[in-house]
């Protein structure tokens, strides 16, 4: 069994737990592979946590047919390099000095490290896809660091915007998390030999757990701890970015919303005033009842992901995907 997985996670892997490790064993090889320098960074990196949801997808997805087994393992490899990969610029840009109560990399190591390291791991991550030898996953790969890149940049570009409407958060998420979640899901299809329609119906299943996972984590900003975030509650506020439960606060108040004013005098910041609209702002969406409205939405993709699967073989592998998205399901109620 993987090191750090809850027994309600272990049992969902149940089904791929050797390919798992194969996994893991191809990623602990790049520790021994890389320049001296580098070592320390992988090991690091790599024995930090997470459960491997987005490999595990791959080799689950992968599991309906008859296939070659090496290719869902080194696309999965590949998979987790680019989820890190992200992670570690994602920190690096929000100046986030903890993930998962752990120091960052950009912490310890500094930033232009943090940054060159990323970039690493991007490109190791495209080595993997191309030992698939399957030109489909390999664009499909290569258009999903495209989507992450966009998305990021979205985010940057409509920061401070209070105008933006759900359908453009949507895309966003989509971009950031969704579009992993999709290529993981797709390309393990892909590679189990799975026949069009159900290569699709595993791509459907991968959007809407993925856009699942991004408002849990969304809601984390509202809900969390500091210390465990590594960074204020209310962050993504102080920081121009607008989630859902802040949209939902602008949807069902217009008029004199704090992140409206909080929005306004991003060009004269006043650090005080900013933590004080904020604080008004994570009150009113607790008071108004957003936080289990953004839960409901959750179970919502949830329920959906389950239903991608009905054209699916009943199988260990398919019911492995029910419990995933269930036990998301579940963390939302």
């Amino acid at each position: 069994m993987l090191k750090g997985l809850d027994q309600r996670t272990a049992a969902i892997y149940a089904p791929i737990q050797s390919q798992l490790l194969q996994v893991e064993e191809r990623l602990r090889q790049l520790c021994q592979e890389s320049i001296p320098d580098l070592e320390s960074l992988l090991s690091y990196v790599l024995s930090s946590g997470g459960k491997r949801v987005r490999p595990a997808m791959t080799l689950l997805a992968a599991g309906f047919y008859p296939h070659d087994l090496e290719k869902p393992i080194i696309m999965a490899g590949a998979v987790e390099l680019l989820h890190l990969a992200t992670l570690i610029h994602d920190d690096t840009v929000d100046n986030s000095d903890l993930r998962r109560g752990k120091a960052t990399v950009s912490n310890l190591w500094g930033k232009d490290v943090a940054v060159l390291f990323g970039d690493y791991l991007f490109a190791t991550s495209a080595t993997f896809v191309c030992d698939t030898g399957n030109i489909r996953v390999v664009r499909r790969f290569a258009q999903t660091i495209t989507e992450l890149a966009s998305g990021e940049l979205l985010e940057v570009f409509n920061a401070y915007n209070p105008q933006q409407a759900r359908s453009l958060y949507l895309d966003r998420i989509y971009r950031k998390t969704g579009s992993l979640f999709c290529t993981a899901a797709e390309t393990g299809a892909v590679l189990g030999n799975a026949p069009e329609p159900q290569v699709q119906a595993l791509r459907d299943y991968g959007y809407n757990l993925g856009i699942a996972f991004q408002i849990m984590d969304d809601l984390l900003d509202v809900e969390g701890n500091a210390t465990e975030l590594g960074k204020p509650v209310g962050n993504d506020l102080l920081q121009g970015v607008l989630t859902l439960p802040a949209i939902m606060l602008l949807e069902r108040h217009p008029e004199n919303n704090p992140v409206q004013a909080l929005f306004r005098h991003r060009a004269r910041p006043d650090e005080e005033e900013g933590a004080i609209q904020v604080q008004k702002a994570l009150e009113l969406i607790h008071d108004l009842g957003i936080v289990p409205d953004c839960y409901a939405v959750i179970r919502d993709y949830c329920a959906q992901a389950v239903r991608s699967l009905e054209i699916l073989p009943d199988c260990d592998a398919r019911r492995s995907l029910q419990t995933l998205a269930d036990y998301v399901w579940e963390r939302s109620r």
